[in-house]
């Protein structure tokens, strides 16, 4: 049947006006957010193991096609260091994964003006993305530069651990990904899970980025030299490295 572009139009306001009358707190029922809060019994946290990573990108890639973010923008990431030592012509590679480090004292959540950002019960801190307004006072107040405003959503974005996978007995994406198993996530809760008998093992050598800021991270790296913990202290320590050269993929 042939209908005319005004004849449409005519029915689609019908339409338009019918869905006004609908009660706001009917609409309020419909809009709220079904809020996942984990439970306390777990402690998600991730080690990366820098002497298994070869920065193949099959995290990045796994994480984007599973989180199907935005071109150009990642929820992780390996960065590639080019560095020359000092006193010598010898230039090395080294890999370091980048993810939301999911601390226990975030510095996301408490700027954040709609509670649209929140950490669950197992430590887990994920986006709400029902109520954010896409202001980026989060974007700002994360020290690991792990989020970024999803320009299809509109929102604020980043790495969730893929709790929907792990609600459902799933491995992140990137965990399961890694050909190198270079990443692992378990419960700390549990003292016979591989990262909590991992992260005893290496009690000494197991490091976190940026430790003077006090946010307590959850990513934990095995392999990671003093140089990359903090900024502040591989430029106090001239004589390790004479150049960086960070590398996006």
């Amino acid at each position: 049947m042939d209908i005319s572009k005004r004849h449409f139009l005519q029915q689609l306001g019908v339409v338009t006006a019918g869905a006004s009358l609908i009660p706001l707190a009917q609409a309020s029922l419909s809009l709220k957010p079904e809020r996942h809060e984990g439970s306390d019994k777990q402690r998600y946290a991730m080690l990366i193991d820098l002497r298994r990573c070869i920065g193949c990108q099959s995290c990045t890639v796994s994480c984007t096609i599973e989180n199907q973010t935005p071109q150009g923008a990642f929820r992780t990431t390996v960065n590639q260091y080019q560095v020359k030592l000092t006193d010598s012509d010898e230039v090395t590679n080294v890999l370091l994964p980048r993810l939301c480090n999911h601390c226990d004292d975030p510095p996301c959540v408490p700027v954040c003006p709609v509670q649209a950002t929140f950490q669950r019960k197992d430590g887990i801190v994920v986006i709400d993305n029902t109520r954010c307004v896409g202001c980026a006072y989060c974007v700002q107040a994360c020290p690991y530069d792990a989020r970024f405003i999803n320009h299809t959503t509109q929102t604020a974005d980043k790495c969730t651990f893929c709790a929907h996978r792990l609600e459902v007995g799933l491995l992140p994406a990137c965990v399961e990904s890694c050909v190198g198993g270079a990443r692992i996530i378990g419960d700390l809760h549990d003292p016979n899970s591989t990262i909590s008998t991992l992260l005893a093992a290496h009690r000494d050598a197991i490091k976190v980025l940026k430790p003077e800021n006090n946010t307590h991270p959850h990513v934990f790296y095995l392999g990671l030299d003093d140089a990359f913990v903090s900024p502040l202290q591989g430029r106090a320590q001239p004589a390790l490295w004479q150049e960086v050269e960070i590398c996006h993929p």
